[in-house]
Parts: C-alpha cells; sequence; structure tokens
C-alpha cells in the first residue's frame, strides 16, 4: 500500500514536471529560460552589460530577473535603461526588439524595459494571451513603433501600463474595457490615434488614466464620470473635440485633471453642488475653445491648489466665490474676454503666490483687499481696461511680491521710487506698452537682483544711466520703441564685475542711440543670445569683437548708419541664426567666413553698398535675391551671374 502511494506521488511530480518543465537542479524553469535567451537573441547592443551575465541554466540569478522562491519562475523582468545604484549612475541603451518569445514568461507580473534607448520593433502581438499576471508594464521613451496590440485588453491583472514617448501608432483597443482590475493606464506622449473608447468606462478599478501627447479625436466619453475610483485623469496635448462631459462632475475621487491643450468647446459643467469633487487639487483646462461664465461655484472646488482656464474664450466676471479657494496657489485666467472689475474676495486668499489674469477685458480700480496677499508672489493684469494712471503704492508693501506686469495698463508719469524700497526684492518688472515719461532712474542701479526689465514702448527719454551697470542679475533688457539717446555700451558694462555677464536678451531698438557700438563685446565675456540695436542712428565699423559672442542666434543691426566692411569674425559665431544688416552703407565683398554659418535660417544684406561676387555655396545660395538686393555691385547666386574678371 505505501509503495502505491509513493508510486503515485511520484508520478503526479513526474507530470508536474512535464508540464511546467522543471529544471529543478538549477532552480529555473526550461520555459522561462528558453523565453529570456530568445529574448536576449532579440537584442544586438546592451551598454549596460546586463545582458552579458545571462549565462547557464538558473536564470534566476541574472541580472535584472527576479523569481518567485520554491518555484523557479520568473516573475519580474526589470532591465531599465536609467540605472541608479552603487555599481553605475546613467542611461544605458539597448539596440534590437522585443522577441515574441517573452510571452513564454506566462509568471511574469512585472516588465519594466522603459528608457532603453533604440529598443525597436513592434509590441509582440500575442501578449495579452499569455501574460495573464501581468500587473506592471513598463514600455515607455523607447523607440517602439506599431499599434497597442488588441490582446493588452485581456491583461485582467494590469495595474499600470506606461508606453509614452515611443512612436506607437493605431487605436485605443475597446478591448481595453475589460480590464477590470485596471486601476493605472498611461500610454502618453505616444502618437495614437482615433477615439477614446466609451467601453473605458467599464475600468471600475482604474485609478490613473494618461493618454497625454497623442493625437486622439473625438470627444471625451460621456459616460467618464462612472469611474468613481479615478484619482488622475491626464488627456492633455491631444485633438479632443466637444463639450466636457456633465457626468465627469461625479468624479468623487479625482485629484487631478489635465485636459488642456485640445480642442474642447462649451461650458464648464462643474461644479453643481457644494459637494461635487471634493479632492480636486490640479485643474488645467487652458489652450481650448471652452466658452461661457466661470460658473459662479467655483469656488465651491474648495481643495483646489493650481488652477488655469487660460487662452479659452470664458467670457463675465470673475465670480467672487474664487475667494473660497483659501488652498489656491496659482491662479491663471489670462487670455480669455472676462470683464468686470477684479473682485474684493481675492484678498481672501492666504496662498496665492501666481495671480495672472493679462489680456482680458478687465476694468480698474484695483481692490485694495489685494494688497493682504502676503504670499502672492507674481501678478500679472497685462492688457486690460484698467487704466490705472499710476501704480498702486500699496504694492510695494506687499511682503513676497517679486514680480510685476502690468503691461498696457494705461500708466503715466516717471517710474515711481518707492519702486526702490520694495519689501521683497523686484525680480521681474514689466511696464511696456504704458505712457511712462521722463528718463530712466538712477535708483534703478538699486534692483540689483532684477532678472527681467520691460519698459518698451513709452516716451522715456535721456542716456542710460551708469548705475545699471549694477544690475549683476539682469538677463533680459527690453527698452526698444522710445526716445534714448547717447551709447548703447552702457549696457554691455551690466554685470562686468563678474567673470561672466548675465544679459541674454537685449532689445534696444527704436530709439536715438548713435554711439558705443564698437566697443560691445571688447574686454567683457557676455552670453547673449538675442541682441537688437535696429533704428537707431549708430555709425562707425561692424564691432568685430561681436565674433567672440558665442552664444548669440540673433544679430539685428539694421536701419542704423554703419559702415566699412563686414568683419570675417563673425563667421565664428556658429549660432547664429538670425542676421539682419539691412540698410546701413557697409562697403566691400561679404567674407567667405559667412559661408561657415551652417545654422544660419534668415539672412538680410541688403541696401548698402556691397561688391564681388556673393561666395558660392549654402547657407548664401539658399537665400532669395531679396538677401542681397540693393547692392549694386553684388554679383552671384542667388543673384545675376557675374561678368568676366569679377
Amino acid at each position: 500500500m505505501q509503495a502505491k502511494m509513493i508510486f503515485v506521488l511520484l508520478l503526479h511530480v513526474i507530470i508536474a514536471i512535464a508540464e511546467r518543465k522543471i529544471i529543478v537542479a538549477d532552480g529555473c524553469i526550461q520555459q522561462d529560460l528558453t523565453g529570456l535567451l530568445g529574448f536576449k537573441a532579440g537584442i544586438r547592443v546592451d551598454t549596460s552589460g546586463r545582458l552579458a551575465t545571462w549565462v547557464g541554466n538558473d536564470c534566476c540569478k541574472w541580472k535584472g530577473i527576479t523569481c518567485y522562491n520554491g518555484t523557479g519562475r520568473v516573475t519580474e523582468l526589470r532591465l531599465p535603461g536609467f540605472i541608479s545604484d552603487e555599481e553605475f549612475f546613467g542611461q544605458t541603451k539597448m539596440e534590437g526588439q522585443i522577441s515574441p518569445s517573452i510571452t513564454n514568461l506566462t509568471s511574469l507580473e512585472v516588465i519594466d524595459l522603459s528608457e532603453l534607448i533604440g529598443l525597436a520593433g513592434t509590441i509582440p502581438p500575442s501578449i495579452g494571451f499569455h501574460l495573464q499576471k501581468l500587473k506592471k508594464l513598463h514600455l515607455n521613451r523607447n523607440n517602439l513603433t506599431g499599434s497597442i496590440p488588441k490582446s493588452l485588453g485581456k491583461l485582467s491583472m494590469l495595474e499600470e501600463l506606461l508606453l509614452n514617448e515611443n512612436r506607437l501608432s493605431g487605436y485605443l483597443p475597446r478591448s481595453l474595457g475589460i480590464l477590470a482590475n485596471l486601476n493605472t493606464l498611461y500610454v502618453y506622449s505616444n502618437r495614437l490615434t482615433g477615439p477614446i473608447p466609451g467601453s473605458i468606462a467599464n475600468l471600475a478599478k482604474l485609478e490613473r488614466l494618461d493618454l497625454n501627447n497623442n493625437l486622439l479625436t473625438g470627444v471625451i466619453p460621456e459616460k467618464i464620470g462612472e469611474l468613481r475610483g479615478l484619482k488622475e485623469l491626464i488627456l492633455s496635448n491631444n485633438h479632443l473635440s466637444g463639450k466636457l462631459p456633465s457626468s465627469i462632475g461625479n468624479l468623487t475621487a479625482i485629484s487631478v485633471m489635465y485636459l488642456d491643450s485640445n480642442f474642447l468647446q462649451g461650458k464648464i459643467p462643474f461644479p453643481s453642488s457644494s459637494n461635487q469633487m471634493p479632492s480636486l487639487s490640479f485643474l488645467r483646462l487652458h489652450d481650448n475653445f471652452l466658452s461661457g461664465i466661470i460658473p459662479p461655484a467655483f469656488g465651491d472646488l474648495a481643495s483646489l491648489q493650481r488652477v488655469s482656464l487660460a487662452n479659452n474664450k470664458f467670457t463675465g466676471p470673475i465670480p467672487s466665490s474664487l475667494g473660497n479657494l483659501t488652498s489656491v496657489s496659482e491662479i491663471y485666467l489670462e487670455g480669455n474676454r472676462l470683464s468686470g472689475r477684479i473682485p474684493p474676495s481675492i484678498g481672501r486668499l492666504p496662498r496665492l503666490m501666481f495671480f495672472n489674469a493679462a489680456y482680458n477685458l478687465i476694468e480698474g480700480p484695483l481692490p485694495q483687499e489685494m494688497s493682504s496677499l502676503q504670499n502672492l508672489q507674481s501678478l500679472d493684469l497685462s492688457f486690460n481696461r484698467l487704466n490705472l494712471s499710476s501704480i498702486p503704492q500699496w504694492l510695494a508693501q506687499m511682503p513676497s511680491l517679486s514680480r510685476i506686469s502690468l503691461a498696457g495698463c494705461g500708466i503715466e508719469g516717471e517710474l515711481p521710487e518707492f519702486l526702490q524700497n520694495m519689501q521683497s526684492p523686484l525680480l521681474e518688472l514689466d511696464l511696456s506698452v504704458n505712457r511712462l515719461t521722463g528718463t530712466i532712474p538712477l535708483w534703478l542701479g538699486s534692483l540689483v537682483q532684477l532678472y527681467s526689465l520691460n519698459l518698451s514702448s513709452n516716451s522715456l527719454v535721456s542716456n542710460i544711466p551708469d548705475t545699471i551697470a549694477n544690475l549683476r542679475d539682469l538677463g533680459v533688457l527690453d527698452l526698444h520703441s522710445n526716445r534714448l539717446t547717447g551709447t548703447v555700451y552702457r549696457v554691455f558694462e551690466i554685470g562686468s564685475r563678474f567673470p561672466i555677464g548675465s544679459l541674454t536678451y537685449v532689445d534696444l531698438s527704436d530709439n536715438h542711440f548713435s554711439s558705443g557700438i564698437n566697443r560691445i563685446g571688447e574686454g567683457l565675456q557676455v552670453r547673449i543670445d538675442y541682441l537688437n540695436l535696429s533704428q537707431n542712428s549708430l555709425t562707425g565699423r561692424f564691432p568685430g569683437s561681436i565674433g567672440k559672442m558665442e552664444s548669440l542666434q540673433v544679430l539685428d543691426l539694421s536701419y542704423n548708419k554703419l559702415g566699412f566692411s563686414l568683419p570675417e569674425s563673425l563667421a565664428n559665431v556658429s549660432t547664429l541664426e538670425k542676421l539682419k544688416l539691412q540698410h546701413n552703407r557697409f562697403t566691400g565683398q561679404i567674407p567667405n567666413g559667412f559661408l561657415k554659418l551652417k545654422g544660419l535660417k534668415e539672412l538680410d544684406l541688403s541696401d548698402n553698398l556691397l561688391v564681388g561676387k556673393i561666395p558660392d555655396g549654402k547657407p548664401l545660395s539658399s537665400f532669395p535675391q531679396s538677401s542681397f538686393s540693393g547692392n549694386r555691385g553684388l554679383c552671384g547666386k542667388p543673384l545675376s551671374p557675374c561678368r568676366l574678371g569679377i
């Protein structure tokens, strides 16, 4: 009897071994071993060296492999391209394809092949038929192509699906609707097309749905509100259209909702009651075609921390209920058609740090209650109908305010001195397109932490003061379209006490500057990207020292009185993309070195006194005739052929 029992037991073991294809001695299932070796064979290059450890029969000891204790079954395949451990930190790559043999690993719960540069081909079509235990599939940031396999819809245990930043195409399969246990779905930054299937509303356990940055079209499914456990809904940067579903307000667990950068229309359908979306903290609806008024009860979204409704077609007043959003830190309303006044209730937002309502139809005056915003750092009310006449002095008393943008607000008179006594050091100041008069004051040099200054399109006169050199951190300076005179060189002394100047953007165009250009870049290390000195009265030579500006991308010296020859040193500025020198008095030939400016996309040398043959070759030959017209002595492509002897 005992012998019979032993025989039966052995028989069961033999059957189990046959069915599971176990190699007991080495602790690895033959089926899994075959699958992994097939995967390895599909990879030509592995810069991490991990696949080089895949030798022998015990795959459970290979790098990137995890087995379930006692069974020899592979449960995790983790070979991410970005590695951070004690041995290595950095990006690796694999060149090759994902072999279909990976579906042999039927006990897999995790596949992480993310961020493997060079991993190409398609996702194995049968992946969903065999890997029924899969919970996490990370194939993001590879070079995969093709469609998302419909068989993924059979992965009932799937929790995370990351396919972002590949080149996948095709439709989201309708079979996604049968993933009853799915709670995380990431397929953003691909090239998925077609509509979002309505069956997605069947994913009762879904917590995160991210389809960001695809080419999805159609409407947001009306039944999206049935996903009561959904915490994150991210559909940004697609081609979705139609109205926001009325059911969207039923997402009681929603915390993050990003629907921005689509073609959505109609009104905001929420909140319709005070208890809707109690956990909504981050809302982005910007860059759509939404219209109507901002719901009067919008302030009932009590958990909101950041909200952006910018660049839509909203009309009507800013609802006073916004004053109930006591947790909000950022509000962006710019680029709409909002009217009326800013409600005094805005002053009740203790955590508000950023408020932008620029480019609307808002009227003044500003409510003094705003002075209570103790944490407000950035205020942008540019291009409204405020007609302020003067800057409210209480702005200077706000303890955290460091960025002020009041462009196009009807401000008159001289720059107010109280700006030098701000409670918080000014970092950005934009008072452009106003009616400012007088001079640029000496005290401006005391704003030593100022990074961006825009006083363009006003009526400022006189010279740039010497004190401007004290602005060691100034990176952006825009003074165009004023009546400034004297030398431009003062600007290039900014930060000169330090090894490298801070300036990256300079626009002094459309003024009356007459001197100082010959000293630009002389003895100073500058990193200017954009330099516009056009429409002034500058005379003298083209400054050869500009050739030292190794990061310069745009140079505009047009409509001045500059003369003499063009310097060969300009050819050293390999970063140059736009060069405008028209309507000056330059003479001589175009230097052959200009052929080195391979990145040049726009060129205008017209209406000068240049002569000789245009250097033959790109980029010069690729520009139109208008780039060289008005120089009677020039010839050669793209102008008329040169005569013999030229």
